[in-house]
């Protein structure tokens, strides 16, 4: 029963969620077209008031733990769905995301990431896609930011290995700025695909910045350390509530 309960939560949450974007994507568009400010505040509405709703309707509770970075910054974040693009987008000042190339073509996101500065990355080009992003990355840094890219390059779920590619290293070389590794566990609660959305504490976690200046490999293998060992204890202790 509880779980059938939960199903329509999830589904009336997700219905929802998905009106308000369109909504606010058209309210806020003629500012988001006139100005980048207009798309940073609007999609900042849209991930604050979906972390609000979401402990009343399904029963998530949405956590930052950590020192959100405010500077300029590489964050090379563990991806389990999109409540941690959405947490993180929120937790802050000017997020501006590697993504693919696909989602720009997407109605109303698409748009909004194009004035946010997100850097579409085409993942079938492995050698020009990098240089590219680097190239394209740069030229975005010439306003302040938080870039936020996804070292594994796609959702993971909780508990699975993927191995880490080496875009992550390549910016964090290239830009020659700190990077902030970022842990969570929100797989386990708003799962990479599904419906059902699993009531409990969902958690992303800032870590200690790794200075600029390591060797391409010596880094990657320092993030995945990282961000693996405290995203296992993470699930840990969300699978123990």
């Amino acid at each position: 029963m509880f779980t059938a309960i939960q199903y329509l939560r999830s589904v009336i949450f997700m219905v929802l969620i998905y009106i308000w974007m369109l909504i606010l994507g058209i309210v806020f568009l003629p500012w988001a077209i006139l100005a980048k400010e207009g798309a940073r505040r609007a999609c900042k509405v849209y991930a604050r008031s979906v972390l609000r709703a979401m402990p009343l309707m399904i029963g998530i509770r949405p956590e930052i733990r950590g020192t959100p970075p405010r500077d300029e910054v590489v964050i090379a974040a563990k991806h389990q769905s999109f409540l941690d693009i959405l947490m993180i987008f929120d937790a802050v000042p000017h997020p501006k995301f590697i993504m693919k190339r696909e989602l720009l073509w997407t109605p109303i996101i698409g748009l909004y990431a194009k004035r946010l500065g997100c850097v579409p990355v085409d993942r079938g080009r492995r050698g020009a896609a990098i240089a590219k992003m680097v190239q394209d990355v740069a030229a975005e840094f010439s306003e302040p930011g938080q870039l936020i890219i996804y070292p594994q390059g796609t959702r993971v779920a909780p508990g699975a290995k993927l191995a880490y590619k080496v875009g992550s290293a390549v910016l964090y070389g290239g830009l020659g700025y700190p990077c902030v590794p970022a842990a969570t566990n929100v797989g386990l609660f708003w799962p990479r695909k599904g419906i059902l959305r699993r009531p409990g504490r969902a958690v992303v976690e800032f870590l200690e910045p790794i200075p600029p200046g390591l060797a391409r490999d010596e880094f990657l293998v320092r993030l995945e350390r990282v961000v693996e060992d405290r995203s296992d204890a993470l699930i840990a202790e969300g699978r123990g509530q």
